[in-house]
């Protein structure tokens, strides 16, 4: 085993190839990304995405494609093909360098569910994808909506993860007598509300106890889950009509086990902009078992060089046993993307 291969998995890093930029380009002009995402070279450009991985040493990537979600470049009939061409560039890419893309995560043409089963099982049976994105809602609908359960359904059935990340803009406000979001409140604080919602949805729709075993990578390491976790463990309805153990809006829904357990069978990723307090909080509350590296590159204003730099020493700085640092740098993400 090479060095490469010993070293640090990144699972949650995003690249949209050029040409697949370009077509985003004319379905959907006027779009935010049109401008800046050609600031950052390595998002697009595959040869500066393999100059970024050679400033760190023994680092691969599992790649993912950026916003926007393929849902929102056409119609249910339309979408489809899109997504195939999408992975068929992603997987191309990780054909062409296996010792530096191990993976990449499928994108699915979530408007169109009974397309995204055939292309999730495409991508994982023929294009080696190791799992599946989503988005927190699909034009608006939640994840948890019974007309997409068919997609966990056939993610729990091949045991692969899905990876959640949050899509909120600016035309959410942050209050109801306004029409759009300020000073990016919509970006610092609600893709983070958006994580911890679609979560919340997911366990109290009965998503865990339908697929015991179904995998969710969330961004961001669970967004606002692990600082509070002590509200989940205490709601609303079992301050008043509850008790210490009981939480009557659990037993409505049919839940089998507190709420808060349920949470902590997510898998979090290490994506919080290299911040260790945020980074040792979220790892007191997944664990290192349910903690995977992901440093959310190139999304920052050194063109990815510092998310990569510090994520990893965040991660040094908690100072854990070697076995479990490994664990977190890349053992975890090769067990549950079945790399090993």
């Amino acid at each position: 085993m090479t060095r490469r291969e010993q070293g640090m998995l990144d699972v949650f890093t995003h690249f949209t190839p050029r040409s697949f930029f370009d077509k985003i380009a004319e379905l959907i002009p006027g779009h935010p990304v049109l401008k800046a995402f050609p600031q950052l070279p390595a998002l697009l450009d595959l040869d500066a995405r393999l100059r970024l991985l050679d400033s760190f040493d023994g680092l691969q990537q599992v790649l993912s494609l950026a916003n926007p979600p393929i849902e929102i470049l056409g119609t249910p009939d339309q979408t489809p093909a899109l997504a195939r061409e999408a992975n068929d560039m992603l997987a191309d890419v990780c054909r062409r360098h296996p010792d530096r893309f191990p993976g990449f995560v499928a994108a699915l043409p979530l408007n169109n569910v009974e397309a995204s089963v055939i292309e999730a099982r495409r991508a994982v049976t023929q294009l080696g994808a190791r799992g599946v994105q989503m988005f927190t809602h699909v034009n608006g609908v939640p994840l948890s909506a019974p007309e997409l359960r068919p997609i966990f359904a056939t993610m729990a059935d091949l045991d692969l993860p899905v990876w959640v990340h949050p899509i909120r803009g600016a035309h959410s406000p942050d209050y109801s007598s306004e029409t759009k979001s300020e000073d990016e409140i919509w970006f610092m604080f609600g893709w983070p509300y958006e994580t911890t919602a679609c979560m919340t949805r997911l366990i109290f729709s009965g998503l865990f106890d339908e697929y015991a075993h179904i995998k969710i990578i969330t961004h961001h390491m669970g967004g606002m889950i692990p600082f509070f976790s002590g509200k989940i463990k205490l709601g609303f309805s079992q301050i008043f009509f509850g008790t210490r153990d009981v939480n009557p809006l659990a037993q409505a829904k049919g839940l089998k086990k507190p709420p808060l357990e349920y949470f902590k069978l997510l898998h979090a990723d290490t994506a919080v902009n290299g911040e260790l307090h945020a980074l040792r909080c979220g790892h007191d509350f997944f664990g290192t078992g349910h903690s995977i590296f992901a440093t959310d590159a190139p999304f920052d204003a050194e063109k990815g060089h510092g998310l990569i730099r510090d994520t990893i020493a965040a991660i040094d700085a908690l100072e854990l046993a070697a076995a479990d640092r490994h664990a977190i740098l890349s053992g975890n993400a090769r067990k549950l993307l079945k790399m090993d």
